[in-house]
């Protein structure tokens, strides 16, 4: 099939070192040809091998734009299965949008954001959970998030779908051969088999729904807040985590009247970490705007540091903060523990059913033991993207959830000994939408508003 040919700018559209116009469709070759022009001016670029690399000039009629390296890569062997061409030009932003309309006056559109990769999942070069992988990479906030979608990008999530989706499809022909040619195809004790199956591939799909909540916080990251009273030292860890002097800090209570946001990483784990305002109970109208909109922050948190000052004891707004987080994720900081501490970690683990550590932001102490807790916590110690799967999109995580219902409804049918035909129609929806999650079946709107999202470029 005939499609148009794209192109646009690849990299960031900044003054750099080198920039790259990357084109891709049936008129690729034939568009490089009318703008390239050879040093020796008698080589014609789609004459020339695939995936060579040539040096020459890129023109306009007869004007020179820029030197320039152009790699030619014929179909099928190529990012989206179509003719491509990528120009690496000087990365001068003037220079590389006067290429980039220079392609386009000569028989090329600009590509829409997302379109290389749209056309790399219509051309049968990945399917849908990759393409997603390639946005994931782009956006990548962390070491462990960028691992986990390269996995994605190599299959590990395909691999794992078509296993399950196998599975299920052989069952049901299975029944569906029996039905038709009862005389030599019984369906004798096959409920008792079918239900093992079953019971194998809802297993795999609750793994892959546990691996979501840890999937989301490497994709997002860990929406973490700092609580603790005036002057506990909240706005000196922020700075002591960000690596910069991002808080003001001073000897003064309620310094912090806002919360403060900012996105780190421990561990190679992203924490997008709020500072907040001191709690304490206070007549002053901005202060308490600002305890209000700290204890909102913390309400849905993944993470709640609670920073305790060690030099002093404890009083009725420790307390309010014990109560807050009794049900949270948290953990203890005994801050200022360079000083006199007054404050037993033992007790405050009786108090609290928290684990605590002792810190002294100041002195940049106990930080180590902060970021090994939080690697503890969320992921056993390690993150093993060698093995495991990590759901890091809704659309497959809720994909999954349907298919796993799916596959209790034929369970509860064969508990209620109803007739094999029945357990098809389940089956086979649960076969279908994890099809969805590779793009099989899914609407046009949805790739559309998948792609869109996509940078320019890719």
């Amino acid at each position: 099939m005939k499609t148009d040919t794209i192109a646009a700018i690849a990299t960031a559209v900044s003054n750099a070192g080198i920039s790259i116009i990357r084109i891709s469709g049936d008129e690729a070759f034939s568009i490089i040809d009318k703008i390239y022009k050879s040093k020796k001016g008698t080589k014609k670029l789609s004459d020339c091998n695939s995936h060579t690399i040539h040096y020459g000039y890129i023109v306009d009629n007869d004007t020179v734009i820029d030197e320039v390296l152009v790699l030619l890569m014929k179909n099928p062997h190529t990012y989206t299965k179509e003719d491509v061409v990528e120009i690496d030009c000087h990365g001068g932003i003037v220079v590389t949008k006067k290429i980039l309309e220079t392609v386009l006056k000569n028989g090329a559109r600009l590509a829409d954001p997302g379109e290389f990769t749209k056309r790399a999942f219509l051309n049968g070069r990945i399917d849908l959970s990759q393409a997603e992988a390639v946005s994931d990479i782009i956006n990548a906030k962390s070491d462990y998030a960028l691992k986990n979608s390269l996995n994605q990008l190599r299959g590990n999530i395909l691999d794992k779908i078509k296993d399950i989706r196998q599975s299920i499809i052989d069952d049901i022909a299975f029944i569906e051969a029996a039905l038709d040619d009862p005389e030599h195809i019984t369906l004798d004790n096959f409920s008792d088999e079918l239900d093992k199956h079953i019971d194998v591939n809802i297993k795999e799909l609750d793994k892959l729904l546990k691996s979501s909540d840890n999937g989301r916080l490497l994709k997002e990251g860990i929406k973490t807040v700092i609580l603790g009273k005036p002057n506990a030292g909240k706005s000196s860890l922020l700075n002591v985590l960000v690596g910069t002097d991002r808080a003001i800090v001073t000897d003064i209570a309620g310094t912090t009247r806002d919360t403060l946001e900012e996105t780190i990483q421990i561990g190679g784990i992203c924490l997008n970490i709020i500072d907040t305002a001191g709690i304490r109970t206070t007549e002053d109208t901005v202060e308490k705007i600002g305890v209000e909109k700290a204890m909102k922050s913390a309400e849905d948190a993944d993470l709640v540091i609670y920073v305790v000052d060690a030099s002093t004891k404890l009083d009725e707004n420790d307390r309010i903060i014990m109560d807050f987080i009794k049900n949270k994720k948290a953990v203890i900081l005994l801050n200022k523990s360079d000083l006199s501490i007054v404050i037993d970690s033992k007790e405050m683990e009786t108090l609290t059913g928290k684990d605590v550590i002792q810190i002294s932001a100041k002195e940049n102490i106990g930080i180590d033991k902060l970021e090994k807790w939080i690697t503890d916590m969320y992921f056993q110690g390690k993150i093993d993207l060698n093995n495991e799967i990590y759901i890091t999109n809704v659309r497959h995580k809720e994909a999954i959830m349907e298919s796993k219902n799916s596959l209790s409804l034929v369970k509860q049918s064969i508990k209620d000994g109803m007739p094999e035909d029945f357990f098809s129609i389940d089956m086979m929806n649960a076969y279908k939408v994890l099809g969805k999650i590779l793009g099989e079946a899914v609407d046009e709107d949805l790739v559309n508003t998948i792609f869109c999202k996509f940078c320019m470029g890719k």
